[in-house]
């Protein structure tokens, strides 16, 4: 696999023709291995379906649903297998033309070489962003979020055919690899799409393990090459990954103490034998002589310490050394997991104490070539495994913690309660919980007591803090560095925190308090984010919080939530309020004397903050990045964007050049005109906020209308995520996750929470050439409106009408899909007036036929999809309906890509 973006071929095949290449294999696949009558089926749907595509007429459409009623429920099973595998095999061309980077393609802003010739423009040297790199940090964090519908089986096979299908153009022999191809999307065909029982958090934690491992320790060291020859300086480790993985307990019971040793341990896995393997094949190309090249004498002591009596290695230092350092890493493994490396050791070792002292043997060895050949004798496998040491440590990925703000309240009642310090915490005012906490926090005693009985939950959270504490001896400080708090509010929100990591040890009281973790507060609702500026500037003023601050470099991070401020105020008003509360945060930090972190909890569509990666960071207000940035990586999204060493490099290529970007470059927006794009967008979102919740929250029969006219509870029934779908036992709007609202309303070809409101808006806002102004002039709204775009093409309100036939009560549906429809034509209009444009990607012609040529794909299996849960809903029983309905879910996803 290649650790960097590939070069384009001369003769390589366009995306286009890789979809038909892999379209025929999979054609002959079905015809041998079901028939030739059940590829006769599949193939005259597909004839049919792209035939409405291409003369969207009455007859065409007509002769596609004559073909679908005649299907059988096995026919309508294979149909969908069919067209599900299509879309999977085009996923895979579609990736891998995004990893390729064409000719001339470097003085793209996205691209390194492209970002430094921006930055040159303003008088900005490579050596200036070098320095402003070695103090970053970009950090994308990978998280189990259940959007993922594909089985890991299903994932493997589609790794090996985008491996064949990448060396297909440097093969002489193509024929050989189409073979091959062949074998791969036959084993894809008869894989099982669907899994038999829903993830746990281990598997959940197994899954992104293989993208660590096969992409982000290789690629990340790399990169940072990459970037220090370009700057011609060194630019430190600003990327590093995160996780959620396993220390994400918000709604989700099923993470425990043992999930987070569990992942942890599987992290440390990870990295130990990548490093195991690197200084293995170091040994194998280090064979320099002591009798023919000199060698430094700490490269003598680290050969003779080793241990390594061979006598065919006793002319050999460089490979005694790394036998040393090989045992001692075996050691650390061995110590650190419980388990032996696949390769042992026969040496003797103590493990190492920690990754620095793995570096400053590596460090000899390197000391040493240069001494005696000079830099290029090094060779890259050596500064990279360096570098990978000072990334990943023995941990990997940082891994953060996550709980309700709710829990926290609770437990610390329960902790105060039990030690006769307050009866009744939970009945202070907020700004009492805070003088109380501060108080606690400010001595030594503990709050818990060996003789005291605690609920299961207190049981609970305490149980996971001290594995974190655990987690930090055993592994290094950077194992677990965050905490993030969900539904933040006040002040006495962080400080329950910071209290009950005093319990476990991890909060350490004194004149200067200090705190191994730092925790951050996530605002996600519409008032949580208006409240967020306040809620910090009381936090910043009190001498505890200044001086954790100080303790860690003078960094506080601060998380700001798109899927719930969504689905609590629409599309629009989600956008402004997460722009607005960036800008006063960058504000207020600045006031406190303290550097702003923010953490973007992006989901994979639009609705939960999606869209391109490199438009959003660039479009952050001003002095709100500060070369610091995380980032949530979700679902569906990990594997289409670090799936493969090259296409993590681009993404992480495209998200350090954003973030320099948004550092370092001059605002592209005139002072004087921001004033009034504010104005307007303040106007413009109060009037979507009043349209959206006006039909999702204050619409009589809303809830009832969504509940039927999307697959909202058949989605719940997909073993897609160890975490229940609702945060409580209630069916309202408000209780349910945001993942589902939004995966449903994709489904069903809506896709509401992208859009609607925003219409109603733009049409009443009077100026319109001030709206064109701010598309061409300002980059959030440019930004906004071309991700809205992106949403708008994937809808579809004809299809929509289909799922509206599920709502039995004639009045709702007529009131609410009249509502739906008309937004969507009021949106798409406006947008196009505002754009100037004949389509709503007129500014993404790729992305735009890329759509188009997976409509006829994606259309056939909604039409199969309403009826087959119209069916299911009347209670048939046949077990084909329901694995038909499943199916379908899984071929949409596949074919919108960002869905959920």
């Amino acid at each position: 696999m290649n650790p960097v973006p590939l070069r384009q071929p001369a003769a390589m095949l366009s995306d286009r023709d890789e979809v038909r290449h892999l379209g025929r294999l999979l054609g002959d696949v079905i015809r041998d291995f079901d028939g030739k009558a059940a590829f006769d089926t599949i193939e005259a749907l597909r004839q049919a379906s792209v035939a409405v595509h291409r003369d969207d007429g009455p007859e065409r459409r007509a002769e596609l649903a004559r073909l679908l009623a005649g299907l059988s429920l096995d026919e309508a099973v294979r149909f969908i297998r069919g067209f599900l595998n299509f879309s999977l095999l085009a996923n895979i061309a579609e990736d891998r033309q995004a990893a390729i980077v064409p000719e001339g393609s470097e003085t793209r802003p996205e691209r390194l070489e492209g970002a430094l010739a921006e930055l040159a423009r303003h008088g900005i040297a490579p050596g200036e962003v070098a320095a402003t790199l070695m103090g970053a940090l970009i950090s994308p964090v990978l998280t189990a979020h259940p959007t993922e519908v594909r089985r890991k089986s299903v994932i493997d096979r589609e790794s090996a055919i985008a491996e064949l299908i990448a060396s297909r153009p440097s093969v002489a022999d193509a024929g050989a690899v189409d073979a091959e191809l062949y074998r791969q999307i036959a084993l894809l065909w008869q894989t099982r799409p669907l899994r038999a029982v829903r993830l746990l958090v281990v598997d959940e934690i197994a899954n992104v393990l293989s993208v660590m491992r096969d992409s982000l320790l290789p690629v990340l060291p790399a990169l940072h090459r990459r970037a220090e020859a370009l700057m011609g300086a060194e630019v430190g480790s600003f990327l590093k990954p995160g996780s959620w993985i396993g220390g994400d307990r918000d709604g989700n019971p099923f993470v425990t103490a043992e999930t987070l040793r569990a992942a942890l341990a599987g992290q440390a896995r990870a990295a130990l034998q990548y490093y195991l393997d690197e200084v293995h094949r170091l040994g194998a190309e280090l064979s320099i002589s002591a009798s023919i090249a000199g060698i430094t004498p700490d490269l003598a002591a680290l050969a003779d310490e080793s241990g390594d009596e061979s006598p065919h290695r006793q002319d050999e230092p460089y490979r005694r050394a790394l036998s040393g350092i090989y045992a001692r890493l075996a050691e650390t493994h061995a110590e650190l997991t419980g388990t032996r490396p696949p390769r042992a050791s026969t040496l003797i070792a103590e493990s190492y104490a920690g990754p620095d002292a793995l570096i400053a043997d590596l460090e000899v060895v390197r000391a040493s070539l240069v001494a005696h050949g000079g830099e290029r004798l090094v060779g890259n496998r050596l500064d990279d495994l360096i570098r990978a040491a000072r990334i990943f440590g023995f941990h990997l990925a940082s891994l953060d913690m996550r709980q309700n703000s709710g829990i926290h309240r609770a437990v610390v009642a329960e902790l105060l309660r039990e030690a006769g310090v307050c009866a009744d915490y939970e009945a202070l005012t907020p700004d009492e919980r805070t003088a109380l906490l501060r108080s606690e926090l400010a001595h030594r005693r503990m709050l818990g007591s060996p003789f005291a009985e605690y609920s299961d939950l207190a049981q609970s959270e305490l149980a996971i803090l001290r594995a974190a504490a655990e987690a930090q001896a055993r592994y290094g400080p950077a194992a677990v560095r965050n905490y993030v708090i969900s539904h933040s509010t006040c002040v006495a929100d962080l400080f329950e925190v910071y209290l009950l990591l005093k319990e476990v040890g991890l909060y350490r009281p004194g004149d200067i308090p200090a705190c191994d973790v730092m925790v951050s507060p996530l605002f996600e609702t519409i008032e949580d984010l208006e409240a967020a500026p306040a809620v910090m500037r009381a936090f910043l003023s009190m001498p505890e919080a200044q001086a954790l601050a100080e303790a860690r470099g003078g960094v506080q991070e601060v998380m700001i939530g798109y899927s719930d401020s969504n689905k609590d105020g629409g599309y629009l008003t989600s956008s402004w309020a997460l722009f607005e509360a960036s800008q006063a945060l960058a504000d207020v930090f600045a006031g406190a004397g303290v550097r702003l972190q923010l953490f973007h909890g992006r989901g994979g569509t639009v609705g939960r903050g999606g869209g391109s990666a490199f438009a959003g960071i660039r479009a952050q207000p001003p002095g709100t990045v500060g070369a610091r940035i995380r980032i949530t990586e979700q679902g569906e999204v990990i594997a289409s964007k670090y799936g493969t060493p090259a296409l993590a490099a681009l993404n992480l290529e495209t998200m350090t050049s954003a973030t320099l970007l948004a550092t370092l470059a001059p605002p592209e927006t005139d002072p004087a005109d921001l004033a009034r794009f504010r104005a307007a967008m303040e106007t413009l979102s109060a009037a979507a906020r009043t349209a959206y919740r006006g039909l999702v929250y204050e619409t009589p029969g809303f809830n009832t209308y969504f509940r039927a006219a999307t697959p909202v509870g058949e989605i719940a029934e997909l073993k897609i995520g160890s975490r229940p779908s609702s945060r409580t036992k209630s069916d309202r709007i408000e209780d349910l996750r945001a993942i589902p609202w939004v995966f449903s309303w994709s489904q069903s070809r809506v896709m509401l929470p992208g859009w609607y409101g925003v219409g109603t808006a733009l049409a009443g806002f009077e100026d319109k050439g001030l709206l064109r102004a701010m598309n061409a002039e300002w980059p959030f709204f440019a930004a906004t409106l071309s991700n809205m775009g992106m949403v708008l093409a994937k809808s579809d309100i004809d299809i929509a009408a289909l799922y509206s036939d599920l709502v039995e009560d004639e009045a709702i549906r007529a009131k609410v899909f009249g509502a739906i429809s008309a937004g969507w034509h009021r949106t798409r209009g406006a947008l196009l007036e505002i754009t100037g444009k004949a389509d709503v990607l007129g500014d993404d012609p790729v992305l735009a036929r890329r759509i188009r040529m997976r409509l006829p794909y994606i259309e056939p299996l909604n039409a199969l999809q309403v009826e087959l849960i119209r069916r299911y809903r009347r209670g048939e029983t046949d077990a084909r309906v329901r694995e038909g309905i499943h199916l379908t879910i899984n071929g949409i996803a596949a074919g919108l890509r960002n869905s959920g």
